[in-house]
């Protein structure tokens, strides 16, 4: 095969979705660079701690990617500590890497490249929609170290990169830090045994104004697409769905699914990891009744993450004029991003 791919997180939403894109495609080898096993076939694994330089430099011995898709981050409690980690983990890979033959490197990071770290937050926000040229704010920010690795290491063995920000992603993942799709589906479910209302959590900025979120599959897409066309070469991308919506016209959407009411919302944020703090014992007899595989609520739920994008009181959806100008012409209906997630985990009785 002439391309081989080193995906870097590949049992998370984005390596595992990003996997699957170029398994469907041919003349791909893959590895993956993980603590655990992928569970597809054709993805050889090789294990490590991201954080241990010398841990991924042997789990990398005797591998020669052409291209290599970094996807992986592991949160911190400080901005400071998210930049030392992170942006370790990019180095630990990219050195390990030196004089193999790297063709290119995908970097995916996300909107928080114009919101700002979690500290932060949405706290000052560009103009939407965000454009990929804006400057980066004041503001540490571990996405802006990721960067600059990728940026030293392609001068330094003449690699192209792209970097690839999608908005909230959305899809089919498993113990993900970052999952609303599952994290909602949780909630409905809950809100369908207790017969508590199905509120939107979030602020009456986030029901009201225009948005945008990523499918997981649209954003590995745009990785395929990116490292096999020359001209996307040493560029950043915004990637997202392709349509805008406003939460207050998705949210009765997402409960008519769970054949629930969406209550009325009230006003005012109703966040769900203070809701939620103890719904494990609901969560428990959920998985019994409905003979669920036996994941724990912190597994399976990211009310932080949730709460923080349902939250933002700025107006946040992203412009896709680059990769458009270039030849990126895929679109992904959100409802069908959501519901198709919701499916897939209800396959696989991860939920009800």
């Amino acid at each position: 095969m002439e391309n081989h791919a080193l995906i870097v997180g590949a049992t998370g939403i984005a390596g595992s979705n990003l996997a699957e894109q170029l398994l469907s495609q041919s003349g791909w080898k893959i590895t993956g660079l993980s603590r655990s096993e992928s569970p597809l076939k054709g993805v050889e694994t090789s294990k490590c701690d991201l954080t241990d330089a010398q841990s991924v430099s042997n789990a990398l011995d005797d591998v020669s990617p052409t291209h290599v898709f970094i996807t992986a981050w592991a949160r911190q409690d400080t901005e400071e500590q998210n930049c030392r980690v992170n942006g370790g983990i990019v180095k630990n890979v990219l050195d390990a890497l030196q004089g193999r033959g790297v063709r290119h490197v995908a970097l995916v990071t996300g909107t928080k490249h114009y919101l700002g770290p979690f500290e932060s937050y949405a706290k000052v926000a560009p103009e939407t929609p965000f454009r990929e040229e804006q400057e980066r704010l004041p503001n540490q920010n571990f996405y802006y170290v990721q960067e600059d690795e990728v940026f030293s290491a392609a001068e330094r063995e003449k690699f192209t990169w792209s970097v690839h920000r999608p908005h909230t992603l959305i899809g089919y993942a498993v113990g993900n830090a970052m999952n609303m799709a599952a994290t909602l589906a949780i909630y409905a479910s809950i809100c369908k045994e207790t017969g508590m209302p199905f509120l939107f959590p979030g602020s009456p900025e986030q029901w009201q104004a225009a948005t945008d979120v990523t499918d997981a599959r649209i954003l590995a897409k745009q990785l395929a697409w990116s490292a096999t066309t020359p001209a996307a070469g040493n560029m950043a991308f915004n990637i997202v769905n392709g349509d805008i919506f406003r939460w207050k016209w998705l949210w009765p959407r997402i409960a008519a699914y769970f054949d629930i009411e969406a209550a009325p919302y009230p006003g005012k944020p109703d966040p769900l990891e203070a809701k939620l703090t103890e719904a494990g014992p609901i969560w428990e007899r959920l998985v019994a009744k409905h003979n669920l595989k036996p994941n724990p609520l912190s597994r399976v739920a990211s009310f932080w993450h949730t709460d923080a994008d349902l939250g933002r009181q700025v107006e946040t959806f992203n412009d896709m004029t680059r990769s458009r100008k270039l030849g990126f012409l895929a679109y992904q209906d959100t409802t069908e991003s959501f519901t198709d997630a919701f499916d897939r985990l209800r396959a696989d009785r991860i939920i009800p």
